[in-house]
């Protein structure tokens, strides 16, 4: 056998820190200097990663000793030109190519691809992988070879056979010889566009290409040359390895969660993922970009253009397709979406986000699932949300376009951005929910959260869009009896707040809120609303008036009320001048749609209260079950609107709280040990609180690596009664799993559970 000697050092310093620390060299010198830090908030960057974090401890190195065929461990490495030089029995022609691609082998180990169910090689850029080379005659120094990646029609890439690497670019090199076996190491650029290759070797004697030799080609956060590279271990086992997750919903003050199953390496997930970027038609040579990349993503997982991947609805009817709220994961909505190429149908905000975290994780770009609640929808473009009233201060509904959704979930994912003046790497947000046209297509971002910060709204891509989700001003506007409407209130701090997504190692909530805006009521915080306003030419919102305001408004109501309780609210009203004041008060309540849109009013009361000097009164408000419980839509929220004229000054009031109906959990047992291979038994138990019958339920029920999406129908639930179903499933992959359910029936949804389970290799 012939070896070749490793690779200087400077090429695997190009790697991360993990890779270039297990060849044993010292790249102290070579970590990032102080200072040198990814931006976008990232507290733990730049930290050097030791090769104990490495599932392999390799790094993909060449020379690295395990089965090979052809190894001979006592010959002493050589050379390339240590090869035979005379080149004898004519042209060298190729038996057979191993791409070396199981899924324990050294190959897909080393590029953290194992977990994929997949049986073709699956590599990330700019790191070297092994192939074997069968020739039909003994390799020699004069032989030349080389090999060739194909993706699709385009043209193919060829890769000669070097001695050294240039760093960063495509090249092949001679790993070990031993007679007619040839291993080398084939290395792809860190600039290389993802997708599906096919490789073929090309020697003297003819070429050797096999439908079978294909190779998947993914954004490598691991490597220090890839515009995706995260340099914290910690945070890429999170945000590109970890196949679950949390989702964050409800209200501010009620904040719930629920498991997802991102499930990016399940079979069939990965072809879904290639299936998606043919058909938004992104040029091959674009495929390496992970800005285009991802703002192609926010495109095609909705399905407003180009037939993506989900459709929305928030119409509440969906007997045509699934329910938003059954989902529990994408692999079920991806692997549908790509055998039958039709949208699935139906998606809200966190299924197009949740998907998206899917796609951004699958091709290897740094992905999270983020939700900002109290967030704004601003249909206008003046980066304010703007709610109008009648001369009575009653809500003008068909004129109130703009609406604050409950909460919005979108995406951050991470790459440098070249394209932008220095500062603006890291996190990026792209948001996949069709809500408003971005250059004529219905796709957000990638936009910097630094940009939206500090309101740089014009900032590509959609800066101002975001901003105003975030940090836009709430302004009440009254019609006046010449039919012009006044300005007469001005909420500042009415939209973004408890920013949230899944904490890093844990299923705690982080509230990232600091990377999207400064403290609230900050002189930062109020600079960041004047530039916005003066990049985007809009005036800001101030109310010009001589009225005294010394009455105050607050709402309270408890955290949280069960389904099929009352609802008791209370309005506080505060008297802060030093003579009496009476106040008109009008009271409306209403079911709403999360994404801030509500139905007409189906309780309204009117009262009047005295307040003496200085005084606090409360004023209650009562909502029975009975009148909400065929009033109730998805998620079961609701608006109550509260406006009123304090009679001695003319001062105006207008407050909007929104809170929701709690639903209850799913109990999921898991009875035996897990052993991958082996059948094991679930029980998913469930209780109807309601004294109503549930018509037409099932249960949706899913686990990376254990379970394959599954409906379970189960038929009506009669009121009070419980419900248990037997699962068996067989475990495929070993470690820590998450099986999660979901409950959906013609009276009730937003039903969840989750569980771990811990499988053990056979």
């Amino acid at each position: 056998m012939t070896r070749v000697p490793e690779r200087k050092k400077s090429w695997w310093l190009n790697c991360c820190s993990c890779c270039s620390s297990t060849r044993g060299e010292d790249v102290e010198e070579y970590t990032r200097a102080p200072g040198d830090r990814p931006s976008g908030g990232d507290r733990n960057a730049g930290v050097d990663i030791d090769s104990s974090e490495h599932r392999d401890g390799s790094g993909g190195r060449p020379g690295r000793d395990g089965d090979r065929p052809g190894r001979d461990g006592d010959r002493p490495g050589t050379t390339l030109d240590d090869l035979p030089a005379v080149t004898t029995g004519g042209p060298l022609k190729i038996q057979k190519v191993d791409l070396l691609q199981s899924r324990t082998g050294e190959n897909r180990q080393s590029h953290h691809t194992d977990e994929y169910e997949c049986e073709d090689l699956i590599v990330r850029r700019g790191q070297p992988f092994q192939i074997c080379v069968s020739f039909q005659k003994e390799f020699s120094r004069n032989d030349q070879i080389c090999i060739l990646l194909q993706q699709g029609n385009g043209q193919a890439i060829t890769l000669p056979l070097v001695k050294e690497f240039d760093e960063g670019n495509w090249g092949c090199q001679l790993a070990e010889s031993s007679g007619q076996n040839v291993i080398f190491w084939v290395n792809t650029s860190a600039q290389a566009p993802v997708g599906k290759y096919q490789l073929s070797v090309k020697s003297s004697g003819g070429i050797c290409s096999d439908a079978k030799l294909k190779v998947y080609v993914l954004f490598n956060p691991w490597c220090r040359m890839d515009s995706v590279f995260l340099d914290n271990e910690s945070w890429r086992q999170e945000y590109v390895l970890n196949e679950v997750g949390r989702i964050y919903y409800g209200t501010e003050h009620q904040i719930g969660e629920r498991s997802w199953n991102y499930g990016q390496f399940d079979k069939g997930v990965l072809d879904a993922v290639m299936f998606i970027l043919d058909r938004s038609g992104i040029a091959p040579g674009s495929r390496g970009d992970p800005i285009t990349v991802s703002r192609v993503i926010s495109a095609m997982v909705n399905s407003m253009d180009d037939n993506g991947v989900v459709a929305g609805s928030w119409s509440g009817e969906y007997a045509d397709g699934v329910n938003p709220v059954s989902w529990v994961g994408s692999v079920d909505i991806l692997l549908r979406y790509h055998q039958s190429g039709c949208s699935v149908k139906y998606g809200q905000c966190w299924v197009f986000a949740a998907v998206t975290t899917t796609v951004l994780r699958c091709l290897g770009i740094p992905g999270r699932t983020v939700t900002n609640f109290a967030s704004a929808h601003d249909t206008d473009g003046n980066l304010i949300f703007d709610v109008y009233f009648d001369e009575n201060m009653k809500p003008i509904e068909d004129k109130n376009s703009d609406s604050v959704w409950n909460y919005h979930c979108w995406n951050d994912c991470w790459m440098r951005r070249p394209d932008l003046p220095g500062g603006y790497d890291g996190w990026q947000a792209i948001d996949a929910t069709p809500q408003e046209t971005s250059n004529g297509i219905y796709c957000c971002g990638p936009c910097p959260l630094l940009a939206i910060k500090n309101g740089l709204v014009n900032i590509k891509y959609d800066c101002g869009f975001i901003f105003a989700e975030v940090n836009s001003d709430k302004v009440f506007y009254q019609r006046q009896p010449n039919g012009k409407f006044k300005k007469v209130h001005v909420e500042e701090r009415a939209v973004g707040h408890c920013i949230s997504t899944k904490a890093v190692g844990s299923n705690a909530r982080e509230d990232i809120t600091y990377l999207y805006k400064h403290p609230e009521g900050s002189a930062a915080e109020r600079e960041a609303v004047h530039t916005a306003a003066k990049y985007g030419n809009k005036p800001l919102a101030e109310v010009d008036t001589d009225e005294s305001c010394d009455v105050s408004l607050t709402i309270e109501s408890q955290d949280g009320f069960n389904m099929g309780s009352d609802i008791n609210v209370r309005i506080l009203l505060k008297n802060g001048s030093s003579s009496p004041r009476t106040v008109s008060l009008s009271m409306a309540a209403a079911v709403m749609f999360y994404n801030g849109v509500c139905k007409e009013s189906f309780k309204n009361e009117t009262c009047n209260a005295t307040l003496s000097p200085g005084e606090t009164k409360a004023v209650g408000m009562m909502i029975p079950y009975s009148e909400y419980l065929t009033q109730l839509v998805d998620q079961s929220a609701m608006m109550l609107t509260v406006s009123g004229i304090v009679k001695e000054s003319g001062q105006k009031l207008a407050k909007q709280h929104t809170f929701r109906i709690r639903t209850p959990d799913l109990v999921i047992k898991v009875h035996g040990n897990p052993v991958v291979g082996q059948q094991i038994v679930a029980e998913i138990i469930f209780q109807n609180p309601l004294q109503t019958t549930l018509h037409n339920a099932c249960f949706h029920v899913e686990g990376p690596g254990i379970q394959r999406p599954k409906i379970v129908q189960v038929g009506d639930i009669g009121p009070l009664k419980t419900v248990s179903i037997t699962e068996r499933f067989t475990p495929r992959r070993a470690g820590l799993r998450q099986l999660v359910a979901s409950l959906e029936s013609n009276e009730m949804s937003q039903v969840h559970g989750v569980t771990e389970v811990m499988v053990r290799e056979n």
